[in-house]
């Protein structure tokens, strides 16, 4: 596979699964662009993957999911410095103990996980339909088939109770269910949307203070078991990347191949709910969004 000429955005990605998923790219190689929160981090990643790959054409945009503002202004970046975008990888995300709130008030889990992509992709949509075919792969879990009373409309923002691990389940369904509602709005040839699960990762996840108590323990008992971010990123790599998934949209893969998504992201109510839920929010803090009508 070569992705020579390609421009690939990867969020979240100066650790773990996103950033041996920006390896993976750069190694076919792809201009390779690391959006992150930490600039400091990203600069070294970005070096790690050029000693890696050989490939210099790396770049930094900085990002940060939980102040919209920040998103917007990294959308704008991408456009300006780049005239195409064949792939966004949706990689970021966490879970966070206690409930907090993003630099717009929003939950904090739901807020970076599932609003901070969905107002990045719709903000960079334009340019990805220009680079038809194009592709985003949206990375959730697991956990997704967990979330079994669904997103919970009456309570999006969790203020009626909070519990880290529900949360992040739900926020994992939301990502399913806004790859489904995304692949509905586009043919195939001109962009496809497919949620990637990574497996049992062994990276950075809840284990830098942003998740304690039992859930923190648990999460550092079973860290030998647990397969390596490289492994991880095989599948999000092969989405991004492969011939063999061109025309493949709507689906959820785990370990390069379509999984079994959990009944509640099988419901096209509630991912078109959740689309216009998540238009109305942005537009209520003040970050509306285009029309995608063609």
């Amino acid at each position: 596979m070569s992705m020579q000429g390609k421009v690939v955005v990867i969020t979240g990605s100066n650790t773990g699964v996103g950033f041996e998923t920006a390896v993976g790219v750069a190694e076919q190689g792809a201009t390779t662009v690391l959006a992150c929160r930490n600039q400091a981090k990203a600069e070294e990643a970005a070096h790690e993957v050029v000693r890696r790959t050989w490939n210099d054409d790396v770049h930094v945009v900085p990002l940060d999911l939980a102040d919209l503002a920040s998103v917007r202004k990294a959308a704008d970046d991408i456009v300006s410095r780049w005239d195409r975008l064949d792939v966004l990888v949706n990689n970021a995300g966490g879970v966070w103990s206690q409930r907090q709130l993003t630099a717009q008030g929003f939950e904090y889990t739901m807020g970076v996980s599932h609003l901070g992509h969905y107002y990045l992709t719709r903000q960079l949509l334009p340019r990805l339909r220009a680079t038809a075919p194009a592709r985003v792969v949206n990375v959730t879990s697991v956990g997704h088939h967990f979330a079994s009373k669904g997103m919970r409309f009456d309570d999006l923002q969790s203020e009626k109770g909070y519990e880290a691990m529900e949360v992040y389940c739900r926020a994992k369904l939301a990502n399913v269910l806004f790859t489904r509602e995304l692949a509905r709005h586009f043919e195939p040839s001109a962009l496809t949307a497919n949620a990637a699960h990574p497996g049992w990762v062994r990276s950075r996840f809840g284990m830098d203070g942003d998740l304690s108590g039992v859930n923190g323990f648990g999460i550092r008992v079973m860290r030998p078991f647990q397969i390596s971010p490289r492994q991880g990123a095989r599948t999000s790599i092969y989405l991004a990347a492969s011939p063999d998934v061109a025309t493949k949209t709507g689906l959820y893969w785990v370990r390069r191949k379509p999984g079994h998504m959990g009944s509640q992201a099988r419901n096209d109510e509630a991912a078109t709910r959740l689309w216009d839920e998540s238009e109305q929010l942005l537009a209520g803090a003040g970050f509306p969004v285009e029309s995608i009508a063609a």
